[in-house]
């Protein structure tokens, strides 16, 4: 059966090793033939259960990685000091249990669920971030497991939970958005399929930003047209939604008009191109354009984003520009006015400050926010709600504050851009 599940076939190409011969193996003091003692699945029991203790760590990672591993040396390795060792364990168990056949005995199973929920509480996020990312689509976990997963205070373990578990309902779900203080938590609610209109209505009236424009982004997210409404009267000042709202399929003619009253002009555009419009929606469009030309508000739009970059500069050279505000602009969709500041920070040109936040790539952005000279608290964040990293993605803070990289490595990630000091 563990065969089967794990697609394992290199043990029939091996002869079968006689216990003389796994005896030997072991005494003979040799670090290689105890690793591969501990990879093999013919491996006898009590030998596995010997090797679980072993003083090296890739010893031990095949133990926990290994299929016939008996269940007393598995729950020894729960308290292995290696991440390595419990991380590997928690991929193996976590595979294991959504694919154990009905018919397999209660015992097996209670076994194995004994060592989720002893994970699902481990010290380290990373050893509970591989559990929820194997767990996060099974029906057979017990759902007490994906309640804690969700619950997590670390969104890398929470947000594969959230985004994907079908066994949270939508009163769950409404309970967590009610009641979450993670952030990012309620945008991974947001990327849901077919996420309910009850629980998109929620999302909306905490007005938080990430977490609505990943709604709005969420093609398969109901919306009711007074739930747009609500975002459209607060959307005005938050640029982070208003792309995602030109591109709902579902907008009324009335929505499209009102939107068309606050979104660049080149989003304007994208309205007009609708094959759904109206002939007063496309005249009121078309109106728009031709009174924003007139009173110049389209007339140089790149002089208006120097002005800013001026101004950020003359706060930033009198030593005034102070990080909160950049979180702030962060936190407020205010896409102009970071990539300004980014750009007079860091000393790169605002095109350059573009291309990386839109590489989508997280080790370019992280290196980004370091040459600013910037918390890597805020990186964390600017890949989340600018750069849209996939939560799976990201790159956290080494040690809760250290940026993970070296300077070598980033500075050679922004030189990869082919990035000068010059703007």
């Amino acid at each position: 059966m563990f065969k089967r599940l794990f697609g394992r076939n290199r043990q029939a190409a091996m002869e079968v090793l006689p216990y003389e011969a796994q005896r030997d193996r072991l005494e003979s003091g040799q670090t290689r033939d105890r690793r591969t003692l501990a990879a093999r699945e013919d491996t006898r029991p009590e030998i596995l259960f010997y090797l679980a203790d072993d003083e090296d760590v890739d010893v031990r990672r095949a133990v926990a990685s290994n299929v016939s591993t008996p269940h007393q040396a598995d729950r020894r390795l729960t308290a292995d000091p290696s991440e390595d060792v419990r991380c590997d364990l928690a991929r193996k168990v976590a595979r294991l249990l959504p694919d154990l056949p009905p018919e397999e005995q209660s015992r097996m199973r209670d076994r194995v669920i004994e060592l989720i929920d002893i994970l699902a509480r481990d010290q380290l996020p990373a050893v509970r971030r591989v559990l929820a990312d194997e767990l996060k689509t099974s029906r057979n976990v017990p759902k007490r497991v994906v309640q804690q997963l969700a619950a997590d205070l670390d969104l890398i373990v929470a947000a594969p939970i959230l985004e994907y578990s079908p066994l949270l309902n939508d009163d769950d779900l409404l309970e967590i958005i009610a009641t979450c203080r993670v952030e990012g938590a309620l945008a991974a609610i947001s990327r849901r399929r077919n996420l309910p209109d009850k629980v998109s209505e929620a999302i909306v009236a905490t007005l938080d930003i990430p977490a609505v424009a990943a709604l709005l982004a969420n093609p398969s997210a109901a919306l009711r047209d007074d739930v747009l409404d609500r975002v459209i009267d607060a959307a005005a000042s938050v640029d982070a939604w208003h792309q995602p709202l030109v591109l709902r399929t579902e907008l009324s003619m009335r929505a499209i008009r009102r939107i068309a009253g606050f979104v660049a002009s080149s989003l304007v555009d994208q309205l007009m191109s609708r094959n759904d419009l109206d002939e007063e929606t496309a005249a009121t469009l078309a109106r728009r354009v031709r009174e924003r030309v007139a009173a110049g508000a389209h007339e140089n739009p790149q002089q208006e984003f120097e002005s800013l970059v001026a101004a950020i500069q003359a706060q930033y050279r009198k030593g005034e520009l102070e990080e909160s505000e950049i979180e702030a602009a962060v936190d407020g969709g205010r896409r102009d006015y970071v990539v300004a500041a980014l750009s007079v920070c860091a000393g790169l040109r605002p095109v350059a400050v573009r291309q990386i936040l839109g590489s989508r790539l997280p080790k370019p952005v992280v290196a980004l926010i370091w040459r600013a000279g910037l918390s890597m608290r805020l990186a964390v964040k600017i890949q989340r709600q600018f750069a849209l990293i996939p939560q799976s993605s990201i790159l956290h803070a080494r040690g809760g504050t250290a940026y993970p990289l070296s300077p070598d490595e980033m500075a050679w990630h922004l030189e990869f851009f082919a990035l000068d000091g010059n703007r």
